[in-house]
């Protein structure tokens, strides 16, 4: 019995280098997500360029407001990008979003428990590539969707269908190896009268 005890540390050592090995070969933004396969979460909120703040904090509409639901994404293979603008990696992001949509990937934005207005002056001073932004300022579509924290990307095919979650930073790499190729193979399997 005291022989057993002396292989402990050893058993114990053997365990902990294997988690570790296992850890290292996994890519840190490849996040699971429960709705992978599974269609857009629904939902009702406002566009954010129709809304204001308001001194008590609350929100008002200007005009006769859009409200946006999950038929936005039926019809076009789509990103949906949740951002912030008290999201420091979001601002390093934002440059490859604009050179992206220019390209002309569609890319849907969530606006992640933000103030209104910081968020309108967010878009007119970097930049908006944005085809619509979803005002999500109470987080509830992000905790249905299982966001983690800012920012975050999701593939979506033409039937609202979640084919992929990236946490992190969209930039150039993970475009070119990540997302592109997944993108196109969505593209590529609608149907020719939705291309």
């Amino acid at each position: 019995m005291d022989r057993v005890k002396l292989f402990i540390p050893l058993i114990i050592f053997v365990v902990l280098a294997a988690m570790l090995y296992w850890g290292l070969g996994r890519d840190p933004n490849a996040m699971p997500s429960a709705l992978i396969s599974r269609p857009v979460p629904t939902f009702q909120l406002p566009e954010l360029g129709q809304l204001k703040d308001t001194e008590d904090t609350s929100l008002v509409v200007t005009g006769q407001p859009e409200i946006l639901d999950e038929t936005l994404f039926l019809g076009q293979v789509s990103l949906l990008n949740v951002w912030a603008t008290w999201c420091v990696s979001c601002r390093v992001e934002h440059p490859y979003l604009l050179d992206i949509a220019e390209t002309g990937v569609r890319i849907i934005s969530l606006n992640y428990k933000d103030e209104v207005e910081a968020a309108q002056q967010w878009l007119e001073k970097y930049g908006d590539p944005y085809e619509q932004t979803i005002s999500d300022p109470t987080g509830g579509l992000g905790l249905d969707l299982g966001v983690f924290g800012a920012p975050e990307t999701y593939l979506i095919d033409h039937l609202g269908v979640i084919h992929y979650k990236h946490v992190g930073v969209v930039d150039d790499r993970v475009w070119r190896t990540t997302l592109q190729p997944k993108y196109q193979q969505l593209r590529n399997a609608l149907p020719e009268a939705e291309k």
